[in-house]
Protein backbone atom coordinates (compact mmCIF):
# COMPACT_ATOMS: atom_id res chain seq x y z
CA UNK A 1 0.00 0.00 0.00
CA UNK A 2 1.68 3.31 -1.56
CA UNK A 3 1.72 6.35 0.82
CA UNK A 4 2.13 9.54 -0.08
CA UNK A 5 1.01 13.17 1.64
CA UNK A 6 0.50 16.25 0.63
CA UNK A 7 1.45 19.24 3.02
CA UNK A 8 -0.54 23.19 2.03
CA UNK A 9 0.91 25.88 3.34
CA UNK A 10 1.36 29.90 3.26
CA UNK A 11 5.07 29.88 4.16
CA UNK A 12 4.12 31.47 7.80
CA UNK A 13 5.04 28.45 9.52
CA UNK A 14 8.51 27.08 8.73
CA UNK A 15 9.10 25.75 12.29
CA UNK A 16 5.82 23.93 12.81
CA UNK A 17 6.25 22.83 9.04
CA UNK A 18 9.46 21.22 9.55
CA UNK A 19 8.65 19.64 12.84
CA UNK A 20 5.26 18.07 10.80
CA UNK A 21 7.37 16.72 7.75
CA UNK A 22 9.95 15.44 10.11
CA UNK A 23 7.15 13.07 12.49
CA UNK A 24 5.82 11.62 8.85
CA UNK A 25 9.63 10.77 7.78
CA UNK A 26 10.03 9.00 11.27
CA UNK A 27 6.73 6.39 9.87
CA UNK A 28 7.29 3.01 10.65
CA UNK A 29 7.02 1.23 7.15
CA UNK A 30 8.06 2.41 3.59
CA UNK A 31 8.83 5.68 3.49
CA UNK A 32 5.46 8.47 2.78
CA UNK A 33 6.55 10.37 -0.60
CA UNK A 34 5.33 14.29 0.47
CA UNK A 35 4.68 17.11 -1.69
CA UNK A 36 4.27 20.65 -0.19
CA UNK A 37 2.35 22.96 -1.79
CA UNK A 38 3.67 26.90 -1.16
CA UNK A 39 -0.16 28.36 -2.07
CA UNK A 40 0.88 31.95 -3.37
CA UNK A 41 3.78 31.93 -0.95
CA UNK A 42 7.53 31.13 -1.21
CA UNK A 43 8.76 28.29 0.40
CA UNK A 44 11.18 27.67 3.17
CA UNK A 45 14.34 25.59 3.46
CA UNK A 46 12.81 21.99 3.34
CA UNK A 47 14.49 18.30 3.60
CA UNK A 48 16.05 17.73 0.03
CA UNK A 49 13.48 14.67 0.06
CA UNK A 50 10.25 16.78 0.16
CA UNK A 51 9.06 17.41 -3.37
CA UNK A 52 8.09 21.19 -3.75
CA UNK A 53 5.42 23.56 -5.80
CA UNK A 54 5.55 27.41 -5.71
CA UNK A 55 1.86 28.38 -6.76
CA UNK A 56 2.30 31.81 -7.87
CA UNK A 57 -1.49 33.06 -6.37
CA UNK A 58 -3.25 31.19 -3.35
CA UNK A 59 -5.44 28.79 -4.78
CA UNK A 60 -7.61 28.27 -1.68
CA UNK A 61 -7.60 25.12 0.31
CA UNK A 62 -9.53 22.45 -1.89
CA UNK A 63 -7.39 24.30 -4.89
CA UNK A 64 -4.17 23.82 -3.42
CA UNK A 65 -4.47 20.57 -2.51
CA UNK A 66 -5.87 19.59 -5.73
CA UNK A 67 -2.23 20.65 -7.01
CA UNK A 68 -0.81 18.71 -4.80
CA UNK A 69 -3.09 15.68 -6.02
CA UNK A 70 -2.12 15.63 -9.17
CA UNK A 71 1.43 16.12 -8.40
CA UNK A 72 1.17 12.51 -7.91
CA UNK A 73 -0.04 11.55 -11.27
CA UNK A 74 -3.83 11.99 -12.65
CA UNK A 75 -5.71 11.36 -9.29
CA UNK A 76 -2.60 10.86 -7.43
CA UNK A 77 -2.19 7.36 -9.86
CA UNK A 78 1.58 7.12 -8.71
CA UNK A 79 0.22 5.88 -5.06
CA UNK A 80 -2.58 4.57 -3.63
CA UNK A 81 -3.53 6.86 -0.45
CA UNK A 82 -2.85 10.42 0.11
CA UNK A 83 -2.33 11.63 3.42
CA UNK A 84 -3.28 15.02 3.66
CA UNK A 85 -1.79 16.93 6.80
CA UNK A 86 -2.17 20.82 8.07
CA UNK A 87 1.30 22.80 8.16
CA UNK A 88 0.83 22.97 11.59
CA UNK A 89 -0.51 19.24 12.80
CA UNK A 90 2.11 16.44 13.61
CA UNK A 91 1.77 12.92 14.18
CA UNK A 92 2.87 11.64 17.54
CA UNK A 93 2.45 7.83 16.83
CA UNK A 94 5.21 6.60 14.50
CA UNK A 95 2.99 3.85 13.61
CA UNK A 96 -0.03 5.88 12.05
CA UNK A 97 1.38 5.34 8.80
CA UNK A 98 1.00 1.65 9.25
CA UNK A 99 -2.81 1.74 10.36
CA UNK A 100 -3.10 3.40 7.67
CA UNK A 101 -1.91 0.99 5.34
CA UNK A 102 -3.87 -1.78 7.11
CA UNK A 103 -6.92 -0.30 7.26
CA UNK A 104 -6.83 0.21 3.56
CA UNK A 105 -6.02 -3.29 2.58
CA UNK A 106 -8.31 -4.80 4.63
CA UNK A 107 -11.27 -3.19 3.30
CA UNK A 108 -11.56 -2.63 -0.28
CA UNK A 109 -14.57 -0.18 0.53
CA UNK A 110 -12.48 2.23 2.86
CA UNK A 111 -12.66 5.51 0.36
CA UNK A 112 -11.80 8.38 3.05
CA UNK A 113 -9.77 7.65 6.74
CA UNK A 114 -10.48 10.59 9.19
CA UNK A 115 -7.80 11.42 11.57
CA UNK A 116 -8.55 12.31 15.56
CA UNK A 117 -7.29 16.22 16.19
CA UNK A 118 -6.11 16.58 19.94
CA UNK A 119 -4.57 20.22 21.38
CA UNK A 120 -0.68 19.13 22.21
CA UNK A 121 -0.77 20.79 25.57
CA UNK A 122 -3.82 19.89 27.14
CA UNK A 123 -4.67 17.08 24.70
CA UNK A 124 -8.31 17.81 24.43
CA UNK A 125 -10.56 17.30 20.75
CA UNK A 126 -12.74 20.34 19.78
CA UNK A 127 -16.47 19.38 19.03
CA UNK A 128 -16.25 20.30 15.66
CA UNK A 129 -13.40 17.90 14.89
CA UNK A 130 -15.54 14.83 15.65
CA UNK A 131 -17.25 14.75 12.34
CA UNK A 132 -20.57 12.85 13.49
CA UNK A 133 -23.62 14.37 15.49
CA UNK A 134 -22.85 11.97 18.98
CA UNK A 135 -19.18 13.66 20.16
CA UNK A 136 -19.17 12.77 23.59
CA UNK A 137 -16.36 10.45 22.96
CA UNK A 138 -13.71 11.93 20.57
CA UNK A 139 -11.70 8.29 21.40
CA UNK A 140 -14.59 6.24 19.88
CA UNK A 141 -13.88 5.10 16.14
CA UNK A 142 -17.24 4.75 13.86
CA UNK A 143 -18.66 5.45 10.14
CA UNK A 144 -19.24 8.91 9.38
CA UNK A 145 -20.61 10.83 6.20
CA UNK A 146 -17.54 13.80 6.10
CA UNK A 147 -14.02 14.21 7.62
CA UNK A 148 -11.29 16.94 8.87
CA UNK A 149 -9.56 18.48 5.78
CA UNK A 150 -6.19 18.64 7.55
CA UNK A 151 -6.51 15.62 9.00
CA UNK A 152 -6.93 12.41 6.80
CA UNK A 153 -6.80 10.13 4.05
CA UNK A 154 -8.23 9.52 1.06
CA UNK A 155 -7.38 6.41 -1.16
CA UNK A 156 -6.64 7.92 -4.62
CA UNK A 157 -8.99 5.94 -6.74
CA UNK A 158 -11.76 7.73 -4.82
CA UNK A 159 -10.12 11.31 -6.86
CA UNK A 160 -9.65 8.86 -9.91
CA UNK A 161 -13.61 7.84 -9.66
CA UNK A 162 -15.22 11.18 -8.64
CA UNK A 163 -12.88 13.84 -8.98
CA UNK A 164 -10.90 16.54 -6.73
CA UNK A 165 -12.02 18.82 -4.36
CA UNK A 166 -14.27 21.53 -5.57
CA UNK A 167 -11.47 24.35 -6.08
CA UNK A 168 -14.61 27.57 -6.07
CA UNK A 169 -15.08 26.53 -2.76
CA UNK A 170 -11.83 28.14 -2.12
CA UNK A 171 -12.63 27.50 1.47
CA UNK A 172 -15.19 25.90 3.96
CA UNK A 173 -17.44 22.49 3.23
CA UNK A 174 -15.04 21.53 0.26
CA UNK A 175 -14.49 17.76 2.40
CA UNK A 176 -18.34 17.23 3.01
CA UNK A 177 -18.72 17.87 -0.81
CA UNK A 178 -16.61 15.15 -1.57
CA UNK A 179 -17.52 13.01 1.05
CA UNK A 180 -20.82 13.07 -0.38
CA UNK A 181 -20.04 12.51 -3.94
CA UNK A 182 -17.89 9.62 -2.22
CA UNK A 183 -20.73 8.23 -0.26
CA UNK A 184 -22.80 8.64 -3.42
CA UNK A 185 -20.40 6.21 -5.67
CA UNK A 186 -20.22 3.54 -2.91
CA UNK A 187 -17.18 4.29 -0.87
CA UNK A 188 -17.02 4.39 3.09
CA UNK A 189 -15.69 6.96 5.24
CA UNK A 190 -14.50 6.32 8.75
CA UNK A 191 -13.34 8.44 11.77
CA UNK A 192 -10.42 6.60 13.77
CA UNK A 193 -9.91 7.77 17.32
CA UNK A 194 -6.89 5.84 16.85
CA UNK A 195 -4.92 7.69 14.29
CA UNK A 196 -3.72 10.91 16.15
CA UNK A 197 -3.17 14.60 14.68
CA UNK A 198 -1.68 16.86 17.33
CA UNK A 199 -3.03 20.37 16.22
CA UNK A 200 -3.17 23.56 18.29
CA UNK A 201 -6.50 24.30 19.43
CA UNK A 202 -8.34 27.15 17.34
CA UNK A 203 -11.40 28.81 16.09
CA UNK A 204 -12.35 28.69 12.76
CA UNK A 205 -13.54 32.34 12.75
CA UNK A 206 -10.56 33.54 12.80
CA UNK A 207 -10.57 33.85 9.54
CA UNK A 208 -11.67 36.83 8.05
CA UNK A 209 -13.77 35.46 4.98
CA UNK A 210 -14.85 32.63 7.49
CA UNK A 211 -18.92 33.69 7.74
CA UNK A 212 -19.38 34.71 4.18
CA UNK A 213 -17.56 31.92 3.12
CA UNK A 214 -19.54 28.95 5.46
CA UNK A 215 -22.41 30.40 4.55
CA UNK A 216 -22.02 30.85 0.39
CA UNK A 217 -20.37 27.45 -0.06
CA UNK A 218 -23.20 25.47 2.66
CA UNK A 219 -25.59 26.78 -0.87
CA UNK A 220 -23.31 25.70 -2.95
CA UNK A 221 -23.06 22.44 -0.95
CA UNK A 222 -27.02 21.47 -1.40
CA UNK A 223 -27.37 23.41 -5.10
CA UNK A 224 -24.71 20.63 -6.20
CA UNK A 225 -25.32 17.94 -4.19
CA UNK A 226 -28.87 17.32 -2.70
CA UNK A 227 -32.24 16.54 -4.54
CA UNK A 228 -34.29 19.44 -5.53
CA UNK A 229 -36.98 18.70 -2.08
CA UNK A 230 -34.12 18.50 0.29
CA UNK A 231 -32.44 22.13 -0.38
CA UNK A 232 -34.63 24.34 1.22
CA UNK A 233 -34.95 22.06 4.58
CA UNK A 234 -31.16 21.88 5.11
CA UNK A 235 -30.35 25.26 4.27
CA UNK A 236 -33.40 26.23 6.28
CA UNK A 237 -32.35 24.28 9.24
CA UNK A 238 -28.24 26.12 8.81
CA UNK A 239 -30.01 29.48 8.83
CA UNK A 240 -32.30 28.41 12.10
CA UNK A 241 -28.95 27.33 13.89
CA UNK A 242 -26.79 30.38 12.92
CA UNK A 243 -29.58 32.63 14.25
CA UNK A 244 -29.51 30.74 17.60
CA UNK A 245 -25.47 30.63 17.43
CA UNK A 246 -25.84 34.71 17.83
CA UNK A 247 -23.18 35.81 16.21
CA UNK A 248 -21.94 39.29 15.86
CA UNK A 249 -24.01 41.94 13.91
CA UNK A 250 -20.98 41.83 11.48
CA UNK A 251 -20.46 38.30 11.56
CA UNK A 252 -24.09 37.66 10.77
CA UNK A 253 -23.81 40.34 7.48
CA UNK A 254 -21.42 39.02 6.37
CA UNK A 255 -23.36 35.79 6.83
CA UNK A 256 -26.23 36.27 4.91
CA UNK A 257 -24.37 38.12 2.01
CA UNK A 258 -22.67 35.07 1.38
CA UNK A 259 -26.24 33.43 1.97
CA UNK A 260 -27.39 35.66 -1.02
CA UNK A 261 -23.72 34.90 -3.51
CA UNK A 262 -24.33 31.24 -2.97
CA UNK A 263 -27.59 31.23 -4.88
CA UNK A 264 -26.48 34.08 -7.32
CA UNK A 265 -23.38 32.99 -9.04
CA UNK A 266 -22.23 29.59 -10.27
CA UNK A 267 -21.83 26.43 -8.12
CA UNK A 268 -20.14 24.23 -10.33
CA UNK A 269 -21.65 21.06 -11.51
CA UNK A 270 -24.99 19.60 -10.29
CA UNK A 271 -24.97 15.90 -9.48
CA UNK A 272 -27.97 15.36 -6.84
CA UNK A 273 -27.36 12.57 -5.05
CA UNK A 274 -29.37 9.32 -5.02
CA UNK A 275 -32.13 9.17 -2.63
CA UNK A 276 -30.74 5.50 -1.54
CA UNK A 277 -27.04 7.29 -0.44
CA UNK A 278 -30.16 9.82 1.43
CA UNK A 279 -31.03 6.79 3.27
CA UNK A 280 -27.30 5.76 3.57
CA UNK A 281 -26.77 9.35 5.35
CA UNK A 282 -29.58 8.44 7.32
CA UNK A 283 -28.62 5.52 8.62
CA UNK A 284 -25.22 6.41 9.66
CA UNK A 285 -27.25 9.10 11.94
CA UNK A 286 -26.85 12.44 10.03
CA UNK A 287 -29.51 12.54 7.76
CA UNK A 288 -28.27 15.27 4.90
CA UNK A 289 -30.76 18.33 6.31
CA UNK A 290 -28.90 18.22 9.61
Amino acid sequence: MRLGAVVLTMGNRPEELRALLDSVAAQDGEPIEVVVVGNGAALPDLPPAVRTLELPENLGIPGGRNIGIEAFGPGGSEVDVLLFLDDDGLLPDKGAAEVVRSLFDADPQLGIVSFRITDPDSGTTQRRHVPRLRASDPERSSRVTTFLGGANAVRTQVFQQVGGLPEQFFYAHEETDLAWRALDAGWDIAYRGDLVLHHPATAPSRHAVYHRMVARNRVWLARRNLPLPLIPVYLGNWLLLTLLRRPSREGLRAWFAGFAEGWRTPCGPRRPMRWRTVWRLTRLGRPPVI
